[in-house]
């Protein structure tokens, strides 16, 4: 039976302002040394019962605010399409006054088709019901297969000036995760 420990580990990366895409420089060496344990057979020595055994080690999970979310996973949190589970299937609108994306009452379609929030009539668009069904998520495999579609990704300092086609009309995303 395999036992596993879990670690956290704390990242602040301090400057004058934001890494932005560039954050992948900071991130490499982490991802290349979780790739090397994971990959390899790191023989590592277990004190306490005093017996070596094989180490893997990976990445779970990322705990960020909404712009280092973005930063993270590629897909930019500005504009209409900053959704990232709706991306270009969701129902964002332009205030008339002021020129704002708004998001307000564009989430109901992912509640179950009996919640009776889908339903109430007064405490969102007034007289509106929501009877749209929410787009099925994409799985990992799936959002790999969109981001490639995107050719070659500059990683690092020159990442900020590549341009991929389409971006805000029918996609956010600005490079490849390094995750």
């Amino acid at each position: 039976m395999y036992e596993a420990e879990v670690h956290v580990l704390s990242m602040v990366i301090l400057g004058p302002s934001s890494l932005g895409q560039n954050i992948d420089v900071c991130l490499r060496p982490l991802i290349d040394e979780l790739t090397q344990l994971w990959s390899s057979e790191a023989l590592t020595y277990d004190i306490s019962r005093k017996q070596n055994f094989v180490m893997r080690a990976a990445l779970m999970w990322t705990i960020n605010d909404f712009p280092a979310y973005g930063m993270d996973s590629g897909w930019s949190t500005h504009g209409k399409l900053v959704c990232s589970y709706c991306m270009e299937n969701n129902k964002a609108f332009t205030l008339t006054n002021g020129g704002k994306t708004s998001f307000f009452d564009c989430h109901r379609h992912f509640l179950p088709p009996n919640h009776r929030y889908r339903k109430n009539r007064n405490d969102f668009f007034v007289g509106r019901v929501e009877k749209d069904v929410a787009a099925p998520h994409l799985s990992g495999e799936e959002l790999l297969d969109v981001v490639s579609e995107y050719g070659d990704i500059v990683f690092g300092l020159q990442s900020h000036k590549q341009k991929f086609s389409g971006f805000g009309l029918t996609h956010n995303w600005v490079k490849r995760s390094i995750f």
